[in-house]
């Protein structure tokens, strides 16, 4: 079967790490076999929903690679609900219900005080037609309750027991009990419809094979294999990974604005090894960047996602971060580069990249090695001494070394009292890139500058 699988968020703020998880598991899923990706705005809180979170969404997607054949919003869709509505009206399976918030409130608490579960007592099932044409006459506006398939004819209203199971492509085998289980509402009192209803709606209109979610729909999922039933539909296969907590073990859910794809650009995150951690995270493969995403689907294995909650450091991917720009060849950035104001070429990215964090520390290097800077000087001696036998033009790769033993048999210096002073009075930095590439890249004058303590 040739997957069609869907990301749904819903535009009413921006997509953070839990949901590129998703995004990143399905689209690679469909990738992997030749599927097709689905976006879906699920824009039916109108009150909430934005055309700027909507942009952002498709902004941040983008960003990340994640291209989508299909596109729908929910809110486009409101005549194709009014129409399975109906069909489930008339079947019986949904039902009106005019009972307040307040009233369905107190009959919980009695409940709970009496030691049983708090489920709805379907007491709207015992009013007659004509009880229900005068209610809705009178000015009521009835909300519509989907009616759970776990009663029985000796039963009567009483739910019972009743197992919904399925073969998670994650968890393996699954089981919900739909008889603990309230009767859900599927239309508000004011006409709008909740998601449990419009996504199933939605997943056969646009013929979903696999449904890959967080953990926290499982219940969900049983509720919705009734609903799939209940309109004629085969359900899709479901998929229901991990959620993610914190490096300290704690739940991301307070601090995922600082975890939105939007705060991972402004910090100048690559979107490969953002789309990696997201798709490795909580699995047994190892997280490790890759360059192109086809090689990222293939990895792609949903037996090796963990049941075990994902542990998410920021810290980890900014290592990712580090290990994919050390691993890019000139090819890949040098479209890039140029932005930057960056002009070295090849031999520049080639010296520097080992170093890099963020790829817009490449301008710093670049400033070192072309710009003016004020040198660190620690012995003037030592460093005059090494101008005295700077080698004529033109410079390769072995000028550093020939150059630093002719210092050496200069001054005596060698190990650390050679080579820190000089690094400092050539890059100001205690670390960085290894100068036998970045020597010939900044040229003799002002290699000499440097040396004898002027800005250069």
């Amino acid at each position: 079967m040739t997957p069609r699988v869907r990301f749904a968020p819903s535009p009413t703020g921006r997509i953070h790490i839990g949901n590129i998880r998703t995004a990143a598991l399905n689209w690679l899923f469909a990738r992997k076999h030749g599927g097709s990706f689905l976006l879906r705005l699920d824009d039916t809180d109108t009150v909430r929903s934005t055309d700027e979170f909507a942009n952002a969404i498709r902004d941040d997607l983008r960003w990340l690679g994640l291209a989508w054949d299909e596109e729908a919003r929910q809110q486009d869709r409101t005549a194709l609900y009014d129409e399975a509505a109906e069909a489930l009206k008339a079947s019986g399976a949904l039902y009106p219900c005019f009972e307040t918030e307040e009233e369905l409130d107190r009959r919980r608490k009695r409940q709970l005080a009496m030691h049983k579960p708090p489920i709805y007592d379907r007491a709207a099932l015992k009013l007659s037609d004509d009880e229900i044409r005068t209610r809705i006459a009178g000015g009521e506006k009835p909300h519509w309750r989907f009616r759970l398939p776990n009663t029985s004819e000796e039963r009567g209203l009483t739910p019972q027991p009743t197992l919904v199971s399925w073969n998670d492509l994650i968890r393996g085998d699954q089981t919900v009990d739909l008889g603990s289980l309230s009767d859900p509402v599927l239309i508000r009192a004011d006409g709008s419809y909740l998601y449990t209803f419009t996504s199933v709606v939605d997943d056969v209109e646009f013929g979903i094979t696999h449904i890959v979610r967080g953990e926290d729909h499982v219940t969900n999922t049983g509720v919705q294999i009734a609903i799939f039933e209940a309109m004629g539909a085969t359900p899709p296969a479901f998929g229901h990974h991990s959620l993610l907590v914190g490096a300290d073990g704690q739940a991301l859910s307070k601090r995922l604005g600082a975890l939105s794809v939007q705060s991972f650009r402004d910090e100048g995150l690559e979107p490969m090894a953002v789309l990696c951690h997201a798709a490795l995270v909580g699995t047994s493969d190892a997280i490790e960047p890759f360059k192109a995403r086809d090689e990222l689907a293939a990895k792609l294995d949903f037996s090796k996602i963990s049941t075990a909650p994902g542990r998410f450091d920021i810290a980890d991917l900014k290592t990712l971060n580090s290990k994919l720009l050390h691993m890019l060849d000139y090819k890949d950035v040098a479209d890039r580069l140029p932005a930057l104001g960056v002009a070295g070429g090849e031999g520049f990215w080639n010296a520097v990249r080992g170093n890099l964090e963020v790829f817009s520390d490449a301008r710093q290097w670049w400033d070192v090695v072309s710009g003016t800077i004020e040198p660190a000087i620690e012995d003037s001696k030592m460093t005059l001494a090494a101008a005295s036998v700077l080698p004529p033009e033109p410079w390769s790769e072995a000028t550093w070394s020939e150059w630093t033993a002719a210092v050496k048999d200069k001054t005596g210096a060698k190990g650390k009292a050679l080579f820190h002073p000089l690094r400092l009075a050539l890059t100001s930095r205690e670390a960085g890139p290894e100068l036998k590439f970045l020597l010939p890249l900044m040229g003799r004058d002002r290699v000499l500058a440097r040396l004898e303590g002027k800005t250069a």
